[in-house]
């Protein structure tokens, strides 16, 4: 790891190092989760949801939806302070520190969401008007996930070992965000846009103020993921055993199952499995691929979207 006083360089910045890239690419592309997504959308996505007249189930099941992001957004904004703390490299610390922000950023947009869409039709259709941080919402699968998720994150603090290191972006970056939020993001959007696919359980209205907002949090965790790879990569090649990677992440992977088997009115099941399977698979074979570099930041923020 290159430390502060490294004298191999010059400037303590390093334009060329690909975290550094993600850090720019974050800065010119800001977006503010109060005004970048309308009011107008948010109005329109209200009466959209009035109008269909969901089912008191449906409407159940999307608020369940939203409650798992809104509280993922939250926990990992939290957690992710133990590896801005080891982190010994200004341009890794850099890059953390923005991604902390969006993901503070990504809990305004779920909370505003929640209060201005959700609330309203709530009321309108004569439902209970439930909290995000209802006990209800949260299946064990996901609670399991993401006390996993802080443990291995305050495991750093105990003792800093790349082994450790490893497991910390393998519970975050590659499960958290690179296979459970993704996955959800493609529900969503085969769900509530224009691109509705076959993995839809039936016919929902376009709600663009969701798509929009799920849209910038898409495009910032497409760098997210990226940095966790990236430094995935890294640890390998100093040494640290493949199979770290592969128990790890295998053993997150019956949470995340679990996470999306429930889901039965929005999307299909089974479809969700079969996706985050998918994306589960990709990620072992990118970082695991020693001649597999990472496609340029643009490039993969793109791919992830």
């Amino acid at each position: 790891m290159t430390q502060i006083n490294d004298t191999s360089r010059d400037f303590r910045l390093d334009q060329e190092y690909q975290p550094q890239k993600f850090f720019k690419h974050a800065v010119y592309n800001h977006w503010d989760p109060y005004e970048d997504v309308p009011q107008q959308l948010l109005v329109d996505d209200r009466e959209k949801l009035v109008d269909h007249g969901l089912t008191r189930d449906e409407f159940e099941e999307f608020m369940n939806a939203l409650a798992l992001f809104g509280a993922g957004e939250e926990a990992v904004t939290e957690d992710l302070a133990p590896l801005m703390a080891v982190l010994e490299d200004v341009n890794d610390q850099m890059y953390i520190s923005s991604q902390i922000y969006e993901e503070a950023k990504h809990t305004q947009f779920f909370d505003r969401y929640w209060r201005e869409v959700v609330f309203p039709v709530a009321e309108e259709l004569g439902f209970e008007k439930v909290y995000p941080t209802d006990q209800r919402f949260f299946m064990d699968g996901y609670v399991s996930l993401f006390d996993k998720n802080e443990a291995a994150m305050e495991k750093l603090h105990e003792e800093d070992t790349p082994e450790n290191r490893a497991e910390a972006y393998c519970h975050y970056h590659l499960t958290v965000e690179g296979v459970v939020a993704q996955t959800a993001y493609y529900g969503f959007e085969s769900a509530f846009s224009p691109r509705a696919d076959d993995i839809s359980a039936r016919e929902y209205p376009d709600l663009e103020g969701l798509i929009e907002g799920t849209a910038y949090v898409r495009s910032d965790e497409g760098r997210h993921v990226g940095f966790g790879m990236f430094k995935i990569q890294q640890l390998l090649e100093d040494g640290v055993d493949e199979a770290v990677i592969h128990e790890t992440m295998t053993d997150l992977l019956p949470d995340v199952y679990d996470i999306f088997e429930g889901f039965e009115l929005l999307f299909e099941a089974d479809a969700l499995v079969d996706y985050a399977s998918e994306k589960f698979d990709h990620r072992m074979e990118t970082i695991t691929d020693t001649d597999h570099e990472l496609p340029p930041v643009e490039r993969l923020v793109e791919v992830e979207r």
